[in-house]
């Protein structure tokens, strides 16, 4: 038994999960056990002894996988529906909002945290939205807690920046700057100048939050997430981190397919989606599944995400099967809803694959969960049970938070 690192006092019990079949995302599968004590996972394999005291759950043949990660939504901060909180999403009193954090305004107990669970997703990362040139910072969480800071894994997991007809939207019937793509680029060109100015001050006490977002940018601490769909926009993106020296990660890229080799060879990962929307925008008529199987085959690392809630989280997995369907393979769809998109958080020493001394954020399945007729029956985060199945009702049951 353990206390968890998390803030919860409550005691972890040593846990083995018997007879599974174990996909571990780093490894070949196999059929055996997975031990984990203390939030992490301890052993692993084919012919592992159950420890003494260990609380035993009997796969009988059911699959085991690390819990999925979705590395862009809006979860807690978008509410719809009747009696919504409202929309928290974008701060659009400036086009440079660099200083804002989606952590200040995700609520725990927002219902789609339950649907995450649900869809076996047991991290996400939460983004400002896309109506300002420069959004803000975001925010990487576990999807169960009574607040953020038992759910929190790492803050800020990245500055938000958006290009193409979003901040054109907001801005450009306003007859505000920007109100075109011209416009964009010179208010995010115009911030990131100011940063490289405000590093070299010699009065350390002027602080400013909007410069301070950037200048963690600048000095490469977190990673620059740019929203863009177009392919002249994704030029563009490139072109402002070869002149500011930042890392890039693209957001959406639903022509990311015609710059893959660009792509590739610069090491820029690609979070493509969500691929189940209309086109409702002219930026959207690329806009096909079968694009991750491109990108993939071009050698870009990509992640599937589902922009919850313009996808609810819980079809994050039935995006990577339909892309299967369209060329993906089927180890690069897993990939992208676990460790690729853990690495571009930041995050993959302690999540995205089931391996000794990650944390123990696991998912037992019915069967494949690329086969859409399979569901998650329990799921734990940080060892902790944190939903289960229940057959009779046909519902899950989410764990008291805290």
């Amino acid at each position: 038994m353990a206390t968890s690192p998390r803030g919860n006092s409550a005691p972890i019990p040593l846990t083995a999960v018997i007879n599974a079949h174990v996909v571990p995302i780093d490894g070949d599968p196999f059929d055996g056990t997975v031990v984990f004590d203390g939030g992490t996972i301890t052993a692993l394999g084919a012919d592992v002894q159950v420890p003494e005291g260990a609380a035993v759950i009997d796969a009988d043949g059911k699959w085991l996988l690390p819990g999925f990660v979705d590395a862009h939504v809006h979860l807690g901060t978008h509410e719809e529906g009747e009696g919504s909180a409202g929309d928290d999403t974008n701060e659009m009193t400036d086009p440079n909002t660099a200083g804002v954090r989606a952590l200040d305004a995700i609520n725990p107990y927002d219902p789609g945290f339950d649907d995450a669970l649900a869809g076996g997703v047991t991290t996400v990362n939460v983004n400002p939205g896309s109506g300002n040139p420069i959004g803000g910072l975001a925010v990487a969480i576990h999807t169960h807690g009574r607040y953020i800071e038992e759910m929190l894994l790492r803050s800020p997991s990245g500055l938000k920046s958006a290009l193409g007809e979003n901040p054109k939207r907001v801005y450009g019937d306003k007859k505000q700057t920007p109100s075109t793509r011209l416009g964009t680029a010179m208010v995010i060109r115009k911030a990131f100048m100011e940063a490289q100015n405000y590093i070299g001050k010699a009065d350390e006490n002027a602080r400013d939050p909007k410069l301070e977002a950037l200048a963690m940018v600048l000095r490469r601490e977190i990673p620059w997430r740019q929203h863009a769909h177009r392919a002249d926009d994704i030029a563009t993106a490139i072109r402002l981190a070869d002149e500011f020296g930042y890392d890039l990660v693209l957001d959406h890229g639903t022509e990311a397919h015609l710059l893959a080799d660009v792509l590739a060879e610069r090491g820029t990962p690609v979070l493509i989606g969500p691929l189940f929307t209309t086109k409702s925008k002219v930026e959207l008529r690329g806009r096909s599944i079968a694009n991750p199987g491109k990108l993939a085959a071009a050698g870009v690392e990509i992640s599937i995400i589902t922009d919850h809630p313009v996808i609810p989280i819980n079809f994050l997995v039935h995006q990577a099967t339909f892309a299967i369907k369209e060329g993906l393979d089927r180890e690069t769809a897993l990939r992208s809803i676990t460790i690729n998109p853990a690495k571009v958080l930041g995050l993959a020493e302690r999540l995205g694959s089931l391996a000794v001394g990650k944390d123990a954020d696991v998912v037992l399945w019915s069967g494949d969960p690329l086969d859409v007729m399979q569901r998650a029956l329990q799921v734990w985060i940080g060892g902790r049970e944190v939903y289960r199945y229940d057959a009779e009702t046909r519902s899950g049951v989410v764990a008291a938070r805290g």
